[in-house]
């Protein structure tokens, strides 16, 4: 028995990082054409939108995506009049006590993904990151830790990572991936 033991415990290290690229294969190949389709419409990378898709949304499988179709981590904000979602996240009460955050709720993937872009398109915060070219996701992903899109200190390091891991970066030059399919 400790001989079997003793044969599995490494193939439990050796199994994680598979399921990891399997995860994000699937989420990638899932969700690259509509990031692409995103990228011609906003301006912003597809590299850029799928590392946020695949962080954010932990592959696809956070509550937030899984419960809410939110890919992104976008909370309501207090003009949002869609659907909402709470879960604890990063807010706190008069008291410093943790409370559920509101979270925008949407019918279906697609909806994230649009939704996304025009967060980032109708924001001041991110007017800047325009001034970039859509191939250009180092500077993009800077600007949006920058801009305040998130509250790790690493995240510009960690979509860049995802990008370079998955050569995501490849996405910034496909062309519009719907042009073929309408003629």
């Amino acid at each position: 028995m400790k001989i079997v033991l003793l044969l599995l415990f490494p193939m439990i290290f050796v199994l994680s990082p598979i399921k990891e690229t399997n995860l994000s294969k699937n989420y990638i190949d899932r969700y690259k054409e509509l990031a692409v389709v995103e990228m011609h419409r906003s301006g912003i990378p597809a590299s850029i939108i799928l590392a946020q898709g695949l962080h954010e949304s932990n592959y696809g499988r956070s509550p937030l995506a899984t419960k809410a179709n939110n890919h992104f981590g976008i909370k309501c904000k207090n003009y949002w009049m869609g659907q909402r979602y709470y879960h604890l996240d990063d807010d706190y009460d008069d008291q410093g006590k943790i409370m559920e955050s509101c979270f925008r709720k949407y019918e279906q993937p697609l909806d994230s993904y649009v939704d996304h872009s025009n967060f980032l398109m109708k924001s001041s915060h991110y007017a800047n990151l325009f001034n970039y070219p859509n191939t250009d996701y180092i500077s993009w992903a800077i600007g949006l830790k920058k801009a305040g899109y998130a509250t790790d200190p690493k995240y510009a390091e960690k979509l860049v990572k995802k990008i370079e891991q998955y050569e995501l970066y490849q996405y910034d030059f496909w062309p519009y991936p719907l042009k073929e399919k309408l003629n």
